[in-house]
């Protein structure tokens, strides 16, 4: 009784690799050739774009906390002068304040009781446009 033998010539044709046998025409065929360095690009440029996207949008981010902390301060600094903790015009000091921080002052509004609003615009280096920031600043309550 044979078993398990095969011989050369009796139907399995194939190239031995290490321990299995790769059967013929089991390999790819030529239209396939070159088709996973294909994917590999389309995979990479996938990549990029999408770091592009998450850096825009830090940047984004970024920009408007910036405009965001110049009104802030704009609005406390121009609170101090409509207190008289401060010299000068509220809006004028505000607005002094939210140029060193690189905004330029939109809006602003000294109400009663030394309530100061405060819009602030921070126009470079915004790819999606203008960057801004709004606040309110007063006395203590």
């Amino acid at each position: 009784m044979r078993v398990g033998i095969a011989r050369v010539g009796d139907g399995h044709r194939g190239a031995e690799h290490g321990s299995r046998t790769i059967p013929a025409g089991a390999g790819c065929s030529e239209a396939e050739h070159g088709s996973g360095t294909v994917l590999a690009v389309v995979l990479g440029f996938v990549v990029m774009i999408c770091m592009a996207a998450a850096l825009t949008l830090a940047q984004a981010m970024a920009m408007a906390h910036r405009a965001a902390s110049a009104a802030d301060l704009a609005a406390l600094a121009g609170a101090d002068a409509a207190r008289g903790l401060t010299t000068g015009d509220p809006c004028v000091v505000a607005s002094e304040t939210a140029a060193r921080h690189g905004a330029s002052l939109s809006a602003c509004t000294a109400g009663e009781g030394g309530i100061v609003e405060i819009r602030t615009e921070l126009d470079r280096g915004a790819v999606f446009g203008t960057a801004t920031g709004r606040s309110r600043a007063g006395p203590p309550p």
